[in-house]
């Protein structure tokens, strides 16, 4: 705190302050626009000046003077700061801190800064310069000044923009390569293929699964990079499932949207508060405020657990359906309830492999379930307050979590502790997702900025700046090059994750987007929102006129094309259902899921 001591007379702080808005609104048009970043960062840090310095009356009238020329996306930091009207209030203020620890970033052309300069130093304004040199990181580019619109849309997070440097780092986004095996052909194939008397052909499409990825993506990272799970006999079986369903996919397209199937939760007076679906459709679990994690069959098949230990050892271990018979069937049921946390459930997961759930808590715990015998396995403690999202790697093994503490961990099913803690954001974690590779993982915060961290190291590699609100939803491309997040602005943002650069906003939600997932190919993005509707975009188009030679990475200017209505494809409304949750199957049908609310 010491460096608010050295401060000026504090009658004159309005005048400095107003001294300084008069030279901005007079300069001329290009330099306008950027100058006009330094209102908030000044006035937040010439409040706290007088604040800390028990100038409460100067303070006041300070804050009601100027507080209504700020950007309306501050209005909520604006709230906290107004309450903070005397010294002890500063003392274990979290907003305080962060406001003290992290300076403030602008960027800011080199013309525009001359200016700036040229002006406090004629008008030997000592106390904005200090404030200036003291609490704000000055990106300086060379070349023409942004305009009020490339600005706008990257401004809006806790701490300003990010820095150019923070988003140099080398990141590995491509998809690592997928391990060979044969598939065999499927019954129904030969038959159908006999019955017209000619001879059975092998389908060259189905040989082998590596056949699409035989070689290895450039973008992407070593093979061994992270070590990751072996693959099961069980886990094969599953990708050949896989590789089946996908040949039967629908190739979507503006011309062919998705048909959409929507789970609507009734009555659900246990208050819904998130919702996963098993990669393979076949199960839906949901999280509720009751602190219950309930679980769903989609399909005919019921869910059974495993038969007691005394029955087990009766089974003949040799046979061919043992995995059959170790299930009872007196469990069988639709729906399984997990009790265990001890508060509102706020995320859920299924593993990849569907043997285990992942639930997390305002109780700050994650818990890990066994779906073979519907009991909790692990609680993994280390959040001490609520945990808002967790997700499994797409391989299984590793999870991610974050929460209130404002970190994000990484652990291991098999380690009590967590392997990794992702520090840096500036309000809480509210929601993490695993790059395809599994190498990465994205988090959304209410400092409104989205962080890439590297598993490997802990470090942070972009920093994405743009939203105006807290983040609420991540989806990666699936071919791992791009990043779509929602926020309770109503937008949703598109980044390219290679050169760290914002390169598109869709805008057409008019409340928070809880759910963001692209079709299995890519073609089409999905986002849900509080509004009550599923829109459809056009990912193909909004990603395919990017010459990224034409980034100017040094400036880092983006142009965004205003055609977010040209990639909407469709609108589709619920009764009074807000979307929470949505997945594209293995054919591409979309499933959405919500509680109904009646109000």
């Amino acid at each position: 705190m010491s460096a608010y001591n050295q401060q000026g007379d504090p009658t004159l702080y309005e005048e400095y302050y107003s001294g300084l808005k008069h030279f901005i609104e007079c300069s001329l048009d290009c330099h306008r626009a950027e100058l006009s970043q330094l209102f908030y960062p000044l006035f937040v840090h010439m409040y706290l000046e007088l604040v800390y310095n028990q100038h409460e009356s100067e303070a006041k009238s300070f804050f009601e003077r100027f507080h209504g020329d700020q950007e309306c996306y501050y209005q909520d930091d604006l709230r906290v700061l107004s309450s903070l009207t005397k010294k002890e209030h500063m003392k274990g203020n979290e907003t305080m801190l962060d406001f003290r620890t992290s300076k403030f970033v602008l960027r800011i052309s080199r013309d525009s800064y001359q200016l700036l300069k040229r002006h406090l130093q004629e008008k030997q304004n000592n106390q904005i310069w200090n404030i200036v040199q003291e609490h704000l990181y000055i990106d300086i580019f060379d070349g023409m000044p942004r305009s009020k619109q490339q600005i706008d849309a990257m401004v809006g997070s806790l701490a300003g923009e990010a820095k150019r440097e923070a988003n140099k780092a080398k990141v590995f986004f491509g998809l690592l390569k997928e391990p060979e095996f044969d598939v065999p052909l499927d019954d129904e194939d030969e038959e159908g293929e006999n019955e017209e008397g000619k001879p059975k052909k092998k389908k060259p499409k189905k040989d082998s699964v590596g056949s699409k990825s035989k070689k290895q993506d450039p973008n992407a990272p070593p093979q061994n990079r992270i070590p990751l799970p072996e693959l099961k006999d069980s886990d094969k079986l599953d990708k050949v499932m896989n590789m089946k369903e996908a040949a039967r996919r629908v190739r979507l397209g503006p011309e062919c949207l998705p048909s959409i199937c929507f789970y609507t939760f009734l009555n659900a007076y246990q208050g819904l508060t998130a919702v996963d679906i098993t990669d393979d459709s076949s199960m839906i679990v949901g999280g509720f405020a009751d602190s219950t994690v309930r679980v769903w069959s989609v399909t005919p098949k019921k869910l059974r657990s495993v038969k007691t230990a005394a029955d087990l050892s009766l089974i003949d271990k040799e046979s061919d359906d043992v995995l059959e018979r170790i299930m009872d069937e007196k469990t069988a049921s639709e729906l399984k309830i997990l009790y265990g946390h001890s508060g509102p459930v706020y995320g859920t997961s299924f593993s990849p492999d569907r043997n285990y759930l992942l639930s997390c808590s305002e109780d700050g715990t994650v818990r890990l379930w066994s779906l073979q015998t519907f009991t909790c396995l692990v609680g993994y403690k280390g959040h001490n307050y609520p945990v808002w999202d967790t997700q499994f790697s797409p391989y299984g093994y590793y999870f991610v979590s974050g929460g209130h503490d404002r970190v994000a961990r990484l652990w291991a099913t098999d380690h009590y502790q967590p392997l990794r803690i992702f520090a840096g954001h500036l309000a809480d974690v509210t929601c993490t997702r695993f790059h395809p590779n599994s190498n990465y993982i994205a988090t959304g915060s209410a400092d409104r900025t989205i962080r890439l961290w590297d598993v490997l190291n802990g470090n942070c590699v972009r920093i994405f700046t743009g939203h105006k609100g807290p983040i609420h939803s991540l989806a990666f491309s699936p071919n791992g090059r791009f990043l779509a997040t929602g926020a309770t602005d109503g937008r949703v943002l598109l980044w390219d994750i290679g050169h760290g650069l914002m390169v598109g906003e869709l805008k057409g939600h008019t409340d928070t987007i809880y759910a963001l997932r692209f079709s299995r190919d890519g073609e089409i993005l999905a986002s849900g929102s509080m509004d009550n509707t599923v829109r459809l975009w056009d990912a193909v188009k909004a990603f395919e006129d990017l010459e990224t030679d034409d980034f100017t990475t040094a400036t880092g200017h983006i142009n965004l094309p205003e055609n977010s209505q040209d990639l909407l494809l469709g609108t589709y409304m619920t009764k009074s259902t807000p979307v929470v949750h949505l997945h594209f199957t293995r054919r591409n049908l979309l499933l959405a899921a919500g509680a109904y609310s009646s109000q």
